[in-house]
């Protein structure tokens, strides 16, 4: 069961569903939704399983734009800006736990781009908009280059691209997917604790 609750940045209130595992918590793991979307995509849900079952802390944010009603996302900027103040603040809830951050889409666009400045250990980004559709001139590679260990998980079918992979980033393609990744979510899942695990932030 999830607990809501609201946590209030310069751009407005954002809610924070948070799922907590039994047992000792060994990492926090913050996802963000899609430009259009909530944290209720079936990918996110499916992570959210598969981390909580692994002993993670999850923390699914809702942006202010979609808080207050609006599907039309927020710039870039004032996106980042709510999210830093939100991981300010889950960082003093769950003291001590190492933090990885992601999200899916526009959520790991901004999860990548604060990486830094929140103290992020890794990133998890699902269905990264490498480019938009059919504008591949227009690439947002360099957001990848987060400095910290980062998983690009993407469907080979993703009208947005597929990024490739780096010394520090690792793209895992899945087969047959498209943008949502709602083929199977629970594999989409089972690639992210996998990688999570092979850093030691799951239980053994």
């Amino acid at each position: 069961m999830s607990v809501t609750d609201e946590i209030l940045t310069p751009r407005g209130p954002a809610r924070v569903d948070t799922d907590v595992p039994a047992g000792a918590p060994v990492a926090l793991l913050a996802l963000g939704h899609g430009a259009g979307g909530g944290v209720d995509a079936p990918d996110l849900l499916a992570l959210r399983d598969a981390a909580v079952a692994a002993g993670l802390v999850v923390v699914r944010v809702t942006q202010p734009y979609r808080v207050a009603g609006r599907r039309a996302p927020a710039p870039a900027g004032h996106l980042d800006e709510a999210w830093s103040v939100v991981l300010g603040v889950l960082r003093n809830r769950h003291a001590g736990l190492p933090l990885v951050v992601g999200g899916r889409s526009s959520g790991a666009r901004v999860a990548c781009r604060t990486a830094t400045a929140v103290g992020a250990a890794g990133v998890v980004a699902l269905a990264f908009p490498l480019h938009p559709p059919g504008r591949p001139e227009r690439s947002r590679a360099a957001e990848l280059g987060t400095g910290v260990p980062t998983l690009v998980v993407n469907g080979d079918r993703d009208p947005f691209g597929v990024p490739e992979g780096g010394p520090d980033v690792r793209v895992v393609t899945r087969p047959g997917e498209r943008h949502d990744l709602r083929g199977e979510p629970s594999g989409t899942a089972a690639v992210v604790r996998d990688w999570l695990r092979d850093r030691g932030w799951t239980r053994a």
